[in-house]
């Protein structure tokens, strides 16, 4: 397994920023931050970067489950969403794999909230 999920879309950018958003918010998913990581590399360090936006979405009812079985666990929330622009203007979503950040971890508690999270993020994706 590996630590994302990806799935390449033929929507514009922008549309397939508010198709995630959509699709995440079916699946009881907020979005906490979004990181527009060309604007701030342009304004930190003066330098082109493609179209690439981090959404930290969060699904409140596994966040405090998952917390009470781990109450360091907020360093790995929220669950970053990736929608990034990729060659010959293909947008690329990618979507964290809890199973795998949860391994980490080693508490057994998190195994069946991480499973129905990353069940919630695969439809996410199966729905683009």
């Amino acid at each position: 397994m590996t630590y994302h999920n990806s799935k390449t879309v033929s929507y514009s950018f922008d549309d397939a920023i508010q198709k995630v958003i959509d699709e995440l918010k079916k699946e009881g998913f907020g979005i906490l931050t979004e990181i527009d990581v060309k604007e701030t590399l342009k304004k930190k360090l003066d330098v082109d970067f493609r179209k690439y936006k981090i959404l930290g979405a969060c699904n409140p009812p596994f966040a405090y489950k998952a917390l009470q079985a781990e109450e360091t666990l907020g360093v790995l929330l929220p669950c970053n969403v990736v929608v990034q622009e990729k060659e010959e203007g293909k947008i690329q979503v990618s979507v964290v794999n809890p199973m795998e950040s949860m391994k980490a971890v080693q508490n057994p508690a998190l195994e069946e909230i991480a499973a129905q999270v990353s069940e919630k993020l695969q439809i996410v994706l199966g729905n683009l």
